[in-house]
């Protein structure tokens, strides 16, 4: 089945470009040409190259966790290398960072078909599902019409983090086009 195409998104007041860039990047999770950053800012490609670089100027010379990182041809937003350690320690549950990242996927959409999540994190996620699966994390049930399950959050999900519904909603509108993802077969790193 073809990846959906990318989809613009509106330009929120007061926003710069290179602020809409660093979302877009952070959304998606995983590295994206710049042809597709474009079409998803709904902007031209010269414009999105020269918000990028300006974005990645600005990362260049702060003093952050975060930086944009090119790989050949595509550009992510990532933790600085040298991070991995700290946020290992820092993690309240014994998850890598990629099922962690799934599992917000999960958390974001409330509740998504197996396949819809395959199709945003690549096929590492049925490694993940497995994962959240065993440590009880996701519920997962069988489509009624399909050969898809519907994955959804568990009860040990919200007492671990400590979220609701109604936290999840209202971080979902925020957040509402996130689509937290890498290439398919990739690892976020540690």
């Amino acid at each position: 089945m073809p990846a959906p195409e990318p989809t613009a998104i509106d330009p929120i007041p007061g926003l710069s470009l290179p602020a809409r860039l660093e979302a877009i990047l952070y959304l998606k999770g995983r590295p994206l040409e710049l042809g597709e950053l474009a079409a998803i800012a709904g902007i031209e490609r010269d414009d999105a190259e020269l918000a990028l670089i300006t974005l990645m100027a600005d990362y260049a010379h702060r003093d952050t966790a975060l930086e944009i990182h090119q790989e050949g041809q595509r550009y992510g937003l990532q933790l600085r290398a040298g991070l991995g350690d700290l946020v290992q320690n820092l993690l309240p549950v014994d998850l890598s960072v990629a099922a962690l990242r799934t599992l917000a996927t999960i958390a974001l959409k409330k509740r998504l078909l197996q396949s819809e999540l395959v199709e945003l994190r690549g096929s590492g996620a049925y490694d993940h599902i497995k994962e959240l699966l065993a440590q009880d994390f996701i519920e997962r049930r069988r489509q009624s019409e399909g050969r898809s399950y519907w994955l959804s959050l568990s009860e040990k999900f919200h007492r671990t983090f400590s979220l609701q519904a109604e936290d999840l909603a209202a971080l979902g509108s925020r957040l509402a086009a996130a689509e937290v993802t890498e290439p398919p077969g990739e690892e976020a790193p540690p």
